[in-house]
């Protein structure tokens, strides 16, 4: 029997062991494994490659408690500054399942946490190794419950030729549906490099939907940052959002969704509000016959509607406006558990924007249905 899916959470997120890369690598890369380091003096570090390391413990905004420490948004401190101390259900899909059960969430589509950080590799060989260790991770930590909880694979851009590959494996050997990317350039290429243009091919090809998931930049360059260097607060409003608005140019004015008309793009972790101003001006400028040098056919708004999704947090005031206006089909929501900046009661705060019952019910699984192929 099928399951009914009333409330799909489209972007959370795990927190992996400290030793996942350890036991899943390939041998030949064990001795430069990605993992978590705990020094002497009991502070944390996340060994990114080689002689790459992140210490984010040197500030509590940045504190690796951040990643598991969800309720902070509610003024709830975490008990330790320990990444290993963060909510069960980060590393435990059997104490997960409760938490989703608890506020009504019939599946959720998981993201990593460190994870988010091996954009930044520099070492193509590496980085697709690593990509394909978390991905058979992921689907272990999601094999308990198949029908709720799904993996969103990481794809390794740093090489056009690994991330073609790591897609058609995803898709075709782990029944993966969808991967995440960064907004950012890798390698100084960006996202709408012809380049890149196989790995859009293959993900067409296979109806694999890419995510493109922001956070905390350490090893990647963010837009803002030369301007704005401290208070995760300012940050999060300004880097976090440009970089996505740029990622929204590459796909749809810079022509990677027209050369791909079956290409299924979803924007997360920059809030939703903003893409409706974004859409008008992005149809402006192709309205405008002495600006429009886009060599597109067909207005930026409605490539979006066609092919692309954007995740509201679920605390914004601007979703009942927008929502048709953008289309409720190419709308998703997210918890962004187990982080501290992630929404506990997700869906019972949709419900207090007092939406219509019927734009309500789409919000809540509309989009991620059509995004995420689930029926």
């Amino acid at each position: 029997m099928s399951r009914t899916y009333n409330a799909i959470d489209s972007d959370a997120h795990v927190l992996e062991p400290g030793d996942l890369w350890e036991k899943y690598l390939e041998v030949k890369y064990s001795n430069r494994a990605p993992g978590l380091i705990t020094r002497p003096d009991g502070k944390e570090i996340f060994r990114v490659e080689d002689n790459v390391y992140l210490d984010l413990s040197e500030r509590q905004e940045e504190a690796f408690a951040m990643a598991g420490g969800l309720g902070m948004r509610e003024g709830i401190k975490p008990s330790s500054n320990s990444y290993l101390s963060g909510k069960p259900g980060g590393f435990d899909p059997h104490k997960r399942i409760p938490d989703m059960d608890a506020e009504g969430i019939d599946a959720a589509f998981l993201f990593p946490s460190l994870g988010l950080f091996l954009g930044g590799m520099q070492d193509t060989q590496l980085a697709a190794a690593a990509c394909r260790a978390y991905n058979r991770w992921l689907v272990d930590y999601c094999a308990p419950y198949p029908d709720r909880l799904f993996g969103v694979a990481m794809i390794p851009l740093q090489s056009t030729a690994d991330a073609v590959k790591e897609i058609a494996f995803a898709a075709t050997e782990l029944g993966m549906r969808a991967g995440f990317i960064r907004p950012n350039p890798y390698l100084n290429r960006p996202l709408h490099h012809p380049d890149n243009d196989p790995v859009w091919q293959a993900a067409q090809d296979h109806d694999f939907s890419i995510a493109v998931h922001g956070s905390a930049s350490k090893t990647m360059t963010r837009l803002g940052e030369d301007r704005f260097t401290s208070g995760s607060a300012v940050i999060q409003c300004t880097s976090h959002a440009l970089e996505m608005q740029a990622a929204v140019v590459s796909f749809v004015m810079c022509g990677i969704c027209d050369r791909f008309p079956r290409l299924r793009v979803g924007f997360l972790e920059a809030g939703g509000g903003w893409i409706a101003g974004w859409l008008d001006r992005m149809d402006r400028f192709f309205d405008d016959k002495g600006m429009n040098d886009t060599g597109l056919t067909t207005r930026p708004s409605e490539i979006f509607r066609r092919q692309c999704f954007i995740s509201f947090e679920p605390v914004e005031k601007s979703l009942p406006l927008l929502a048709d206006f953008i289309g409720r089909g190419n709308i998703l929501w997210a918890t962004d558990y187990p982080h501290a900046d992630g929404f506990t009661n997700a869906p019972g705060l949709l419900r207090e924007l007092h939406m219509a019952p019927e734009l309500l019910k789409d919000i809540m699984v509309l989009g991620a249905k059509r995004y995420y192929g689930l029926t």
